[in-house]
């Protein structure tokens, strides 16, 4: 089992992941909303180093799906068509999963716990919001209907928004999926963001320091 640390920079993505999640909040329009995105990839290229993919054969679906999700910003930012918007999203999920899988993996073989460990257990927490904000965007693209009920806008802020909330059970109830299967990812958001923090979270925060073989 390798040591956490040796070539790890969690701590450099959970400050990317962050900024961007930040910066959407605050940025709107074509140019504005591409600079939260970019940073998204940027994040997720220092992730997906090949050194640090579980195995060679990792290494080309990580390339690719890290070229389609940059191709995938300009495709969300070039036009306004649904299915096109709907489809790159659904691409960006696919490589937040593969991003996920990477860092569980790389958490999974370090020996000590380190704060680059807890940095790496945090951007993970942060990728499942960005999932789901992902897949609500494309629902949201590809249905017909209102994502949110009383007309409430969905766009990439309150997507997001709603994505986190909901991860966090914090339940302000402004905005309300319309149906399926909005609804569904909304329970699976919830369920996963509460289960990753009490079962993984929770426990590396409580070792901090030690080797996994004390803890």
């Amino acid at each position: 089992m390798a040591k956490t640390g040796s070539g790890d920079r969690f701590g450099l993505v959970f400050l990317l992941l962050s900024t961007s999640f930040l910066l959407s909040a605050f940025v709107s329009g074509r140019p504005g909303e591409a600079i939260p995105l970019v940073l998204y990839v940027v994040a997720l290229a220092f992730l997906l180093r090949p050194a640090r993919l579980p195995g060679p054969g990792w290494r080309w679906p990580g390339r690719i799906l890290l070229a389609g999700g940059a191709l995938s910003v300009l495709v969300t930012e070039l036009t306004r068509h649904g299915i096109a918007r709907g489809t790159a999203t659904l691409w960006f999920a696919a490589l937040l999963v593969f991003a996920i899988t990477t860092v569980l993996w790389r958490i999974a073989r370090a020996k000590v716990v380190t704060l680059e460990t807890i940095f790496g257990a945090l951007s993970g927490y942060l990728l499942i919001g960005f999932t789901y904000a992902a897949l609500l965007a494309s629902v949201a693209h590809f249905q017909h209907g209102e994502l949110f009920a009383h007309n409430q806008p969905a766009n990439q802020s309150t997507i997001q928004y709603f994505a986190f909330i909901t991860m966090t059970t914090t339940g302000y109830g402004d905005f309300v999926p319309a149906g399926e299967p909005a609804r569904t990812l909304a329970v699976a958001d919830a369920l996963t963001g509460q289960i990753f923090l009490v079962t993984l979270v929770a426990r590396l925060v409580s070792i901090l320091g030690t080797s996994r073989g004390d803890g």
